[in-house]
């Protein structure tokens, strides 16, 4: 099955399925943000729910135990903050993307016209990485914002107007 899929014509069937899914706003396949579009278009897509209860019906968990977790549970509070913005960005003229360079990566960039903004979100085990230093000095956005341990708290995030986001 692996060889199959691996054929060329397979891998633009896979793609025009992620497409059907980004239509249904079931499952988005965010590229990443890179300086010039063959690298954006080319580059391996982060999955990103539209709605975090597409997660939790497979997890099989419970939420004791997601929550208790810190790994797990920083993919759920990544997870419900992807689901925000993406749920967000047609409707508010941005697009969504992710960057990553080796280990260094940030959630999510946010770019409407020619701002761009950085957005790494924090569940409270690891204040901080060196991802969102390096992506500054790579691409000089607009502006970049933690969400959740350290920065702007999650439940005000959930809340705000994403057009403050880009000053």
């Amino acid at each position: 099955m692996l060889g199959q899929l691996q054929d060329a014509g397979n891998v633009t069937t896979l793609a025009n399925y992620i497409k059907v899914l980004d239509e249904c706003e079931l499952l988005a396949g965010l590229q990443k943000f890179a300086s010039d579009n063959s690298r954006k278009y080319n580059s391996i897509p982060k999955y990103q729910v539209y709605n975090s209860a597409l997660m939790s019906v497979y997890s099989g968990r419970g939420f004791v135990k997601e929550y208790t977790d810190p790994m797990r549970w920083g993919r759920w509070v990544e997870s419900a903050i992807g689901a925000y913005l993406v749920g967000k960005a047609s409707v508010m003229d941005f697009k969504l993307y992710y960057w990553r360079d080796a280990k260094d990566e940030v959630d999510f960039v946010l770019v409407r016209r020619e701002s761009v903004v950085g957005v790494e979100v924090k569940s409270g085990w690891r204040m901080m990485n060196r991802g969102l230093s390096v992506f500054m000095e790579k691409f000089h956005p607009k502006y970049v914002y933690v969400v959740g341990s350290g920065g702007i708290p999650i439940e005000d995030f959930l809340k705000l107007d994403l057009n403050l986001l880009f000053g």
